[in-house]
């Protein structure tokens, strides 16, 4: 194989990477902000949801808490016996 055969089949697959990676990249970025536009909602709804149900689990620690503190009698001090 001549060497001007190797350089122009080399320059012509480099001509080609440098317009198909940029190509591909530019279609993968459209897809994705498609995507995002698309499912956003879904996944804010579902998130805020999980965040609630999150929320009611560590309120329900807390009130189980405060009842049990509010049930149990003070016990006297040995000072107010006498």
């Amino acid at each position: 194989m001549p060497h001007t055969e190797l350089l122009a089949g080399s320059s012509a697959f480099a001509a080609l990477i440098w317009w198909v990676v940029p190509a591909a990249g530019l279609i993968g970025a459209i897809g994705y902000v498609i995507w995002i536009s698309k499912f956003k909602s879904k996944f804010e709804t579902e998130t805020s949801r999980s965040v609630g149900q999150f929320q009611r689990f560590q309120d329900s620690f807390r009130d189980t808490e405060i009842a049990e503190q509010q049930s149990v009698e003070p016990k006297p001090d040995k000072d107010s016996l006498l």
